[in-house]
């Protein structure tokens, strides 16, 4: 299993800018840093102040096969049995303090939008959502002018990660798509392996007003370390933001390396560029996305209180202006 590099001669000094006190090394040391991180995963306002809001920016809601309202499609690369509807969504949501949550429109539904579309009425402001459209394929992307107008949609998601199911790089319904989406508001979200990088970066260089968001993590265990020091370097290009999503199990092998992806990733890309995302599933209850959640700080207790109030929510909210009324 490909691991990242241990050296980050990758990213320039100039942009590792302290993020927080320095840490020695004692594991008790460690240790309190690690609960106090915890801790900060809901910050505590001062009296009288609001306090920042809590954003999970990768939720996926299904129907279940037993909805006939809303069935999976034929191309879809997987069928969930059990629902995970927008009401378990918004209730595990107020008992792990979560504010708000964007949907990801997932792949089973392909780009038949309608149970996105009754998540988004469901979350009554709360929820927002991420569209799937395909470049190059007839009548797909016509649609994004129409979702963006009517839907509370923050992003355009493409995938590249399976051979047979890549976007047309370097073709021009690549770049309608990226410019399209541009045009109405939307960020465009990767989710890819890193091998296949290389070829949204012209895109990412044209379009310098679009912001991309790049989902867990940039998936650096499924990657040669070139690859991943590729993305890193994408903390050159303003626009592009890291989410910190999707992360190991705690108990599998890739979760010993997770403080070092965190550090580098955290280093490069800088407090104001960093979002979360993560914890909801059919099988999560109000405490397991909570502790999530809280694990995620403490893997970052190097960072300053208020760099991970930004990163729990105050990116995202102001990224996908949540709470503007």
């Amino acid at each position: 299993m490909p691991v990242y590099r241990q050296d980050s001669a990758v990213v320039p000094k100039r942009r590792r800018a302290p993020l927080a006190a320095a840490v020695h090394d004692t594991v008790d040391r460690r240790e309190f840093l690690a609960m106090a991180a915890a801790c900060s995963a809901f910050p505590v306002a001062a009296a009288g102040a609001k306090r920042p809001p809590i954003v999970d920016t990768h939720t996926h809601c299904f129907a279940g096969r037993a909805d006939a309202r809303f069935p999976y499609h034929p191309r879809g690369t997987y069928q969930p049995e059990q629902p995970t509807t927008p009401e378990f969504l918004l209730k595990l949501m107020d008992g792990a303090g979560v504010d708000f949550a964007v949907v990801v429109h997932p792949e089973p539904y392909q780009d038949d939008h309608r149970y996105l579309e009754h998540c988004l009425a469901v979350g009554k402001g709360r929820l927002k959502g991420t569209v799937l459209v395909f470049a190059d394929r007839p009548g797909s992307i016509e649609q994004l002018p129409e979702l963006a107008k009517r839907l509370p949609v923050v992003t355009a998601r493409i995938h590249a990660y399976q051979p047979v199911r890549l976007p047309p790089f370097g073709k021009s319904e690549l770049r309608r798509l990226w410019q399209l989406a541009g045009d109405h508001g939307l960020a465009m979200q990767l989710h890819f392996i890193p091998e296949h990088a290389a070829g949204f970066e012209p895109l990412i260089r044209e379009f310098k007003q679009t912001r991309v968001i790049v989902d867990h993590l940039g998936r650096p265990f499924d990657a040669k370390p070139e690859h991943n020091d590729r993305i890193l370097r994408w903390a050159d290009f303003p626009n592009v933001v890291m989410k910190l999503s999707s992360l190991p199990a705690p108990a599998s092998k890739e979760a010993a390396e997770l403080p070092r992806v965190l550090r580098r990733l955290a280093d490069a890309f800088g407090p104001d560029r960093l979002i979360y995302g993560g914890g909801f599933d059919e099988k999560a209850t109000a405490e397991s996305y909570r502790r999530e959640r809280e694990r995620l700080a403490g893997l970052l207790s190097f960072l300053t209180a208020e760099a991970q109030a930004k990163l729990l929510g105050g990116n995202a909210a102001k990224l996908f202006r949540f709470g503007a009324g």
